[in-house]
């Protein structure tokens, strides 16, 4: 058991060990960085040369050194920047002064990077100094051949041939330019100023006019916000009445649903109640057509055959009728004719008589109408109320008696008239019943 503990105590020990030797031995280029390795064994090629370094480079990866046999520099391969400030003159004569700024590096190959570690690895921070020496010089070869304008209207004109102006050097140098920029230029003459203020001025004046554009926009704008404002003010304010009209209302119609239900209600009530009559009515109708009218129609209609027929009945039988009465008119004119006839030769034969017997046809005449004398002397009584007889029944017979001598006095004043009288001309004979003339009978005064 002791044996097995100094056993593992023994392996972690060498464990350690070759940690600690390979921490030691053992180094890694990190990406911005290239490791620069001389001592015993230490050589790389160039390709592109086929030349012997005689010290190796690595970079990205890892490599074991030799410690007290190899040494090993780290050369950094990220961008450096150097300030530049170059106070020379033009091709004017005008004195200039140009700052600007180069960013740079050391190249990622491996020419550049031998070139590189053999000029700057101990003193790598004199290359912002070496840079800035290097690009003064080239600047002011190239500003002594330019204008002012030049300088300010192309300065990718300056920055183009100062870099291609330094490119053999920086390659020598193992460094590649990534960006050269002139920052500002600035004369002590003025000139600068002098040329910029034509322009300026004419800028100031497009500004002040533009400014006043800009103004009277700004006021036309301000005043079509406020119209669009108070335009959406008035519209706002027409909505919000709008909806509270029609929350009112809705509000009214609210109250009024209930009224307005029980009116529909009712009037739907009375709808079915008033079709509910005229369905009784046409039934009523329809029962009334069926057992009254139809009925009444056939009755009227044999009413109106019957009487059409009793119509024409009646007809013949007035035609019949009036056939009849004409007959009998014209039988009754015929007879009429004869009486008259009959009267007029009975008159013409008693006027004969007459005037032949008075006397007789006198007392003919009152014998035949000795009734009538008598009822007209009882006229003479027909006004008393009250009549006292006396002397009984001789008183009567007495009365009677001044009667019928009161029908003899007319007897006598008959005979008076008779004899006054002359002869007469006969009087004209009245119309037969069929309308033809009869002979009139002939009248003679009695002598």
């Amino acid at each position: 058991m002791p044996m097995t503990a100094a056993a593992l105590l023994g392996a972690i020990g060498g464990l350690i060990a070759l940690v600690v030797i390979f921490k030691m031995v053992w180094r890694v280029a990190e990406p911005n960085e290239a490791l620069i390795i001389s001592g015993l064994g230490a050589r790389s090629h160039n390709k592109d040369t086929a030349d012997s370094l005689g010290f190796k480079i690595v970079t990205g990866k890892g490599t074991v050194v030799l410690p007290g046999f190899q040494t090993s520099r780290r050369l950094r391969l990220d961008s450096r920047a150097a300030n530049l400030e170059v106070s020379c003159v033009t091709q004017q004569g005008i004195p200039v002064h140009v700052r600007g700024v180069v960013i740079y590096k050391v190249g990622d190959d491996l020419v550049s990077i031998a070139n590189a570690a053999r000029r700057f690895l101990e003193q790598q921070k004199s290359m912002d100094g070496a840079i800035h020496e290097l690009f003064t010089g080239h600047l002011r070869s190239i500003i002594g051949n330019l204008t002012v304008e030049d300088l300010i209207l192309n300065r990718e004109r300056l920055t183009s041939e100062a870099r291609g102006s330094a490119a053999d050097e920086m390659s020598k140098l193992g460094l590649i330019v990534d960006s050269l920029q002139i920052q500002e230029i600035d004369d002590s003459t003025g000139y600068i100023s002098n040329i910029g203020r034509p322009h300026a001025a004419k800028v100031a004046a497009a500004a002040r006019i533009a400014e006043a554009e800009r103004d009277q926009e700004a006021t036309q704008r301000e005043q079509e916000a406020a119209a669009l404002n108070a335009a959406a003010i008035r519209d706002s304010r027409i909505k919000q009445a709008a909806a509270q009209a029609e929350i009112d209302a809705a509000t009214a119609r609210q109250g009024q649903a209930g009224p307005l239900a029980e009116a529909e209600a009712k009037q739907q009530v009375v709808v079915q109640e008033t079709r509910a009559a005229e369905l009784e009515a046409e039934r009523a109708e329809k029962q009334l057509l069926t057992t009254v009218r139809k009925p009444a129609d056939a009755k009227a209609y044999e009413t109106v055959t019957l009487a059409e027929a009793e119509r024409e009945a009646q007809i013949k039988r007035a035609q019949a009728e009036a056939e009849a009465i004409r007959v009998s008119g014209e039988a009754e004119a015929s007879a009429v004719r004869a009486k008259g006839l009959a009267e007029a030769e009975s008159i013409k034969a008693r006027a004969e008589a007459l005037a032949q017997n008075q006397e007789a046809v006198i007392a003919q005449q009152l014998a035949e109408n000795w009734a009538e004398i008598v009822m007209a002397g009882a006229e003479a009584f027909n006004n008393i109320d009250n009549m006292v007889v006396l002397n009984g029944t001789d008183g009567i017979q007495d009365m009677l008696a001044k009667a019928l001598t009161m029908g003899g006095t007319g007897l006598g004043v008959a005979r008076q008239l008779l004899a006054s009288m002359g002869p007469q001309p006969p009087a004209p004979a009245p119309l037969a019943a069929n309308g033809s003339d009869a002979p009139p009978p002939p009248i003679e005064r009695a002598e």
